[in-house]
């Protein structure tokens, strides 16, 4: 496994074979994707730590959906891949979304798990609201939305028998900078929805029965809207779909993939 660092963003890219390039969301790192390695066997599994997460600098006074579209382009053409499969989580599906319609020619397929198009209002406003409190209170506030995500963001499964789980997913959080966190709450905020309609890519959307942030009513909605999208729900399961189930993300990814390589 090599580690690359590209204009300040950290890059872990392994294996070798035809490309696939991992996108994670809002508080999450490139380990979004660990428990699911053996879905990118054959391939290069490419995981990007987005700028501000992970080990990856945030070196603007913000950062736009579009400068997270740019950042990808770079890393895919520092490291010489001219078309991928995708894979993305939460806010990362955004990315993916824009990133297949700017550039079809680098989108082969996508996995988009969590995915939304954009905020609706309410979570926008929510969105900024959390970055305030965090800009004001530091890493007190970074606890405090944390804690607050958990209540919400994970199923009462993954709570009551996954415990492990469940600790990833406020450590993923509480160990985000105050700053490039907010900065992320408000590029969501922001994020406006990409013409899915032009996306050529064979993309399969999923998401959990207790989702509250990418239900499965909108993923559906969203599936509909696209040319060739396919919508798996799983039982049990809240936003964090990698995490709470990364067995059955394995076998829906590599299937998809192995289908559409």
């Amino acid at each position: 496994m090599s580690l690359h660092l590209i204009q300040g963003v950290a890059v872990e890219d392994s294996g070798s074979g035809p490309a696939v390039v991992c996108v994670h969301g809002l508080g999450g790192t490139s380990n979004t994707w660990s428990a699911m390695q053996s879905a990118f066997e054959g391939l290069r599994w490419i995981r990007v730590d987005m700028p501000g997460s992970g080990r990856s600098a945030l070196d603007v006074s913000a950062v736009r959906i579009e400068d997270m579209v740019s950042c990808l382009q770079t890393v895919c053409k520092t490291l010489g891949i001219t078309q991928a499969q995708w894979v993305a989580h939460s806010m990362g599906t955004i990315v993916c979304q824009h990133l297949a319609v700017t550039s079809p020619a680098l989108v082969k397929s996508l996995v988009l798990f969590g995915p939304l198009m954009s905020p609706a209002d309410a979570a926008r406003e929510g969105l900024r609201k959390r970055a305030e409190n965090i800009q004001k209170e530091g890493l007190a506030g970074m606890q405090a939305v944390a804690d607050q995500l958990l209540a919400t963001a994970v199923s009462s499964h993954t709570k009551a028998n996954h415990p492990s789980a469940y600790a990833f997913v406020r450590e993923s959080l509480m160990r985000q900078t105050p700053k490039a966190y907010a900065d992320h709450c408000l590029a969501l905020a922001s994020a406006q929805a990409a013409a899915v309609e032009q996306i050529q890519a064979q993309t399969l959307l999923v998401t959990g029965d207790e989702d509250l942030v990418a239900t499965p009513d909108s993923v559906r909605a969203m599936a509909r809207r696209m040319q060739h999208a396919r919508c798996v729900v799983f039982n049990r399961c809240g936003h964090w779909t990698p995490i709470e189930k990364p067995h059955e993300c394995v076998r829906e990814t590599r299937d998809f993939l192995k289908r559409h390589a």
